[in-house]
């Protein structure tokens, strides 16, 4: 049951409405420029966000990630972000992400719309 409901979670914001990536610049802004960069190669608190669209997680260079993390084995595709950054602890728990996610399903869908456009 838990596995249906991540799976209509992952699914509804992409779905529902075209995602805007310059929105999404503002949700990166207020609330993941704190702790990630958005520039290639420049880690933070978290590793860069830059080419995160795509990456196997816990592969960022030069980033000291948590064992839960490199355990992780998932793919950083558009539906995986939008289930991980609703309940990242969820998702990976033992994750060293200090973050209770975004509830918002638009904001969810228009930040990963960002996130796509960093290469």
């Amino acid at each position: 049951m838990r596995f249906i409901m991540l799976a209509i979670i992952a699914l509804a914001p992409l779905a529902a409405h075209a995602a805007d990536a310059d929105a999404g610049k503002a949700v990166y802004s207020n609330k993941c420029r704190v702790c990630h960069s958005n520039t290639a190669g420049e880690n933070r608190v978290g590793p860069s966000l830059a080419g995160v669209v795509g990456r196997a997680s816990g592969t960022y260079p030069n980033y000291h990630y948590s064992d839960a993390m490199l355990a992780a084995h998932k793919t950083w595709d558009a539906a995986t972000l939008n289930v991980y950054l609703t309940h990242p602890k969820d998702v990976v728990p033992g994750t060293k992400m200090a973050f209770n996610g975004i509830s918002d399903d638009t904001d969810r869908g228009n930040l990963i719309a960002y996130l796509s456009t960093l290469k």
